[in-house]
């Protein structure tokens, strides 16, 4: 009686171990609908940084925004050039995934940090204003 006992706290421990290890990090910035995003924008101490290929930026971006492209291997560096840890960044690329990646890089820097969900081509299905 006592063996099935032990047996079935070890599965239970073990299984709590692995839920442990598997849980996925919480991300310490904010993914905001293109509307929230729009609204934060609003205020002029949030800073917009586009981390879009030059090239991208060019054809067309999301007005006052600074370009900073999060490929290049010094982007953290470039980043801390032109942006000011005193102002919240709300940061944007076209889909939303590098943009991801530059705001869990800009919040390991000490900013806090916005990102616009689905990215550029979001902002653009809903019409919102556009800057070339």
């Amino acid at each position: 009686m006592i063996k099935p006992l032990y047996f079935f706290f070890f599965v239970i421990v073990c299984l709590l171990g692995l839920m442990a290890c598997s849980a996925k990090p919480q991300d310490k910035f904010k993914n905001l609908t293109a509307d929230e995003f729009d609204r934060l924008i609003q205020d002029e101490d949030v800073q917009r940084l586009d981390v879009r290929t030059v090239a991208e930026y060019s054809e067309g971006h999301i007005p006052g925004s600074l370009n900073v492209n999060v490929l290049e291997d010094h982007f953290a560096a470039a980043a801390e050039e032109v942006l000011d840890k005193n102002y919240p960044v709300a940061v944007y690329c076209k889909s939303g995934r590098r943009s991801r990646n530059a705001a869990r890089i800009l919040t390991n820097l000490g900013y806090k940090v916005y990102n616009l969900d689905k990215g550029f081509d979001n902002w653009k299905e809903y019409g919102k204003e556009v800057e070339r």
